[in-house]
């Protein structure tokens, strides 16, 4: 029962929980809100009968829901029927609104007409309005742009490109991106690349304008700034010689600012060729526009590529610089020709100069100190190599003038000149070697044109002339009254003057070289040395080697070269007063023109004896013995009396030349002479001599006596002169007294009577006697003297050879 109950109750809590179960799927049914599908299925899917049950709670809730409806409707129906009713009675009255509305409508209609083409025209305007506005908006966006642009087409026509840069990168940085959805805003973006280029290729172009413009003008900016620098170094030279008026008075230094002076004022006119009233100078600036080098450099520094710029500007101004530095063939034959060389240099350096200081980065002093370096290097061997061509010293000093202020200009520039300065040192020597060379063609002139005759004075004022050009001095000739001649010839005081003239232009090219005085002191003593000890001594020895330079002549050059060496004194003292070096200076150099014209003087001595002697030997050429003769004449023979009478009238002449020289001319001729005359005897061509030539011989030998003993130079001791013939008179008094066995007994003896008689020369002698002996005597043998003499020479002759062998085996 238990167990059927509880059956019964759970049957009874199925059936509770059915009718749940479908009450609750009408109700999702009746709610709409979840899908029917889902609902249904779970019905479905319930009891077999379950679709049964389903419909009769469906029918049952139908019912429930009419019978509510049919309340709410016998609820309501009284109302429903008041409603119809008034809706009748409203019937009627809603037919005549509506044709009063139709009819109202109607006439809004036709008086909306107007209205409605207004408000469309207003519409029609405000859209326009908004359209107008938008595109005001917009224009205002992009007429800055269009502004911008139109500014760069402007500057690009006026060929402002840098200010078209900055344009174009305001028109790509700020204004551009704000209008970028146009399409002319691509167009403007893809033309600024292309304009950028433009502006590149112009600027360069304008830039290689420049360098071609700079490469013209360099030479006239070049010669400008040389001009200034020569017009501040006259103004300081002028200055400082204000401030030294009260120093150096004297007669050589005033002479040799007055030099200066015009040497400043030559070079000036040089340099003022057609500038000479020109008040203001012209600068860099002035001759050339720099405006395309900056604008460039700023263009190529706006668009990132300055480096390329640097390099190029470097590398085209190096190939200038090569042109510049490169001289043409002809240069060294003209002053003009250095002068443009040089003012294209400097105004090369003087736009490298500006363009340095006027600029960042584009020329850096190291830059222009290597260019100068190379350019420097450069110069220095183009001067050195065409100055080597140089004969004119005028053009070597001229161009010495050039070089001073070529590197006084570039110094004030800040460039180093050194080198320049130690050049002009070598260029000095050279200078020095011009002088000399002109100097000796004027020495050779001088002494070309010279007499060789003492200067004559005819009165005071003559000689007032004659020692105001040269320093000469002689109490003794003072004395004397006019007219009257002075001892030298007029060559001593026109070399005199022309020493002086040396020396001053030496002095010319030492100025300006930024030396002291005593180098410079040092200088014109060395030049003057070597115009003493080179110059005119080798003229000098080359007058004297002449051939038509006779003994008058010879002895003339002594006496010139004697007061020559006395006036070197006066020379020192002369480069003492210009230089205001005292000689006492320890650095002081001496002047060697003693030693100069010592050796002249020697060389013009010696000439002379060389020259007697040849007149000895030309007037023994012309001797004609008669060597076979049996007696002689009785007289001397006439070529040597015309020798004797030569040599008296030429010792005369000597009278002016110092002693010891006219005594050792004299002495020399005199041996000369006997050498000559003993030669005669022994010459080798003649086999046989008379003892009537030997007597003839004996009389000529008389004369060269007694010419010995008439004293033709004073100063001889005793007989000095005489024992010039010595030998000669002994071998001929041994032959014409026949005194053999005294000689031969005696030989050897220093108190001989014939000591100077040489065994060999009188066998030579002997045996010429003995073969004419021979010859000229074919009876001899039938005459016994003569057989004895013969026999006599023969002894003579073995014991002669045996003396000859003797001495043979000794030596």
């Amino acid at each position: 029962m238990a167990t059927k109950s509880s059956s019964n109750l759970s049957e009874l809590y199925l059936e509770e929980n059915k009718d749940q179960i479908y009450d609750n799927a009408l109700a999702e049914i009746q709610s709409f809100e979840l899908p029917l599908g889902t609902t249904l299925r779970s019905v479905y899917d319930d009891q077999p009968n379950a679709h049964q049950r389903f419909m009769e709670k469906l029918d049952a809730c139908i019912r429930n829901h009419d019978r509510e409806i049919e309340k709410m409707c016998n609820f309501h129906h009284q109302g429903f029927v008041d409603a119809i009713t008034e809706l009748l009675k409203v019937r009627a009255d809603a037919e005549k609104l509506k044709v009063q509305v139709t009819d109202t409508n109607r006439r809004l209609q036709d008086a909306g007409k107007e209205v409605i083409a207004q408000t469309e025209e207003i519409i029609r305007c405000r859209v326009q309005q908004r359209n107008i506005t938008t595109v005001v908006e917009k224009l205002q966006l992009c007429l800055p742009v269009l502004e911008m642009y139109s500014k760069l087409k402007e500057q690009m026509n006026v060929k402002r490109y840098y200010s078209a840069l900055k344009t174009m990168e305001q028109l790509e940085n700020l204004y551009l991106p704000r209008v970028s959805q146009y399409r002319f805003c691509q167009i403007m973006i893809e033309n600024l690349p292309k304009l950028r280029e433009e502006i590149k290729e112009i600027s360069m172009s304008d830039l290689k304008d420049f360098l071609e413009s700079i490469r013209k003008h360099s030479d006239r900016i070049g010669e400008t700034a040389m001009k200034q620098a020569q017009q501040q170094k006259t103004f300081n030279t002028s200055l400082q010689k204000q401030n030294n008026v009260n120093y150096g008075r004297n007669m050589h230094l005033g002479r040799s600012r007055i030099l200066e002076s015009k040497n400043e004022i030559t070079l000036k006119r040089t340099f003022e060729e057609d500038d000479e009233h020109e008040e203001e100078v012209l600068t860099a600036q002035d001759l050339v526009d720099f405006s395309p080098v900056y604008r460039c450099l700023h263009i190529y520094s706006v668009l990132g590529d300055g480096e390329i710029f640097e390099n190029y500007y470097r590398k085209q101004r190096r190939k200038q610089a090569r042109l510049v530095l490169q001289p043409q063939s002809s240069m060294h034959e003209t002053v003009e020709g250095y002068r443009r060389y040089f003012s294209q240099i400097v105004g090369f350096f003087v736009v490298e100069d500006h363009i340095l200081h006027v600029t960042q980065g584009l020329v850096t002093r190291t830059y222009t100190d290597e260019l100068w370096n190379m350019a420097l290097s450069k110069i220095i061997a183009v001067l050195r190599t065409h100055s080597s061509y140089c004969s004119d010293p005028d053009l070597v000093l001229e161009l010495k003038n050039l070089i001073v202020v070529f590197a006084d200009t570039l110094q004030g520039y800040g460039f180093p000149v050194n080198r320049l300065f130690d050049l002009l040192f070598e260029i000095r020597d050279q200078y020095n070697e011009t002088l000399l060379k002109k100097w000796s063609v004027l020495f050779r002139d001088i002494f070309e044109a010279d007499n060789y005759s003492p200067i004559p004075v005819a009165n005071e004022e003559e000689y007032k002339i004659v020692i105001s050009k040269f320093p000469f001095q002689d109490p003794e000739l003072d004395k004397q009254s006019f007219p009257k001649k002075l001892p030298m010839s007029q060559s001593v005081p026109q070399i005199y003057i022309q020493v002086k003239e040396f020396i001053y232009a030496s002095l010319k090219f030492s100025e300006s070289l930024h030396r002291s005085s005593t180098e410079i002191d040092d200088m014109l003593r060395k030049s003057t040395n070597l115009l003493l000890t080179r110059t005119l001594s080798s003229c000098l020895q080359n007058l004297i080697k002449k051939p038509h330079i006779g003994l008058t002549e010879l002895v003339q050059i002594i006496i010139n070269t004697t007061h020559l060496e006395q006036a070197c004194k006066y020379l020192e003292d002369f480069i003492s007063n210009i230089t205001n070096i005292s000689q006492v200076t320890v650095h002081t150099a001496r002047l060697y023109g003693l030693s100069t014209f010592k050796d002249a003087r020697h060389a013009a001595e010696g000439e002379i004896y060389t020259k007697l002697n040849q007149k000895i030997d030309e007037f023994i050429q012309i001797a004609d013995y008669d060597w076979t003769m049996s007696e002689s004449d009785g007289r001397a023979s006439g070529y040597l009396m015309d020798l004797i009478n030569f040599l008296k009238s030429t010792f005369q002449v000597f009278t002016h030349l110092p002693g010891k020289v006219a005594q050792t001319a004299c002495m020399s001729a005199c041996q000369h002479l006997s050498t000559s005359l003993m030669q005669m005897l022994l010459d080798n061509e003649l086999k046989q001599i008379s003892m009537g030539a030997i007597q003839q011989f004996n009389l000529d030998v008389i004369q060269c006596e007694l010419f010995a003993s008439s004293e033709p130079v004073p100063g001889f001791q005793g007989d000095t002169l005489q024992l010039a013939f010595i030998d000669l008179r002994q071998l001929l008094d041994l032959f014409m007294v026949w005194d053999w066995s005294t000689y031969l007994a005696d030989y050897g003896q220093a108190t001989s009577k014939y000591l100077r008689v040489n065994p060999s020369t009188a066998l030579t002698l002997l045996e010429k006697m003995k073969d004419s002996s021979k010859k000229n005597n074919i009876f001899a043998q039938f005459r016994k003297n003569d057989r004895d003499k013969q026999k006599l020479i023969e002894t003579v002759v073995k014991q002669l050879r045996s003396l000859v062998n003797g001495m043979s085996q000794h030596t």
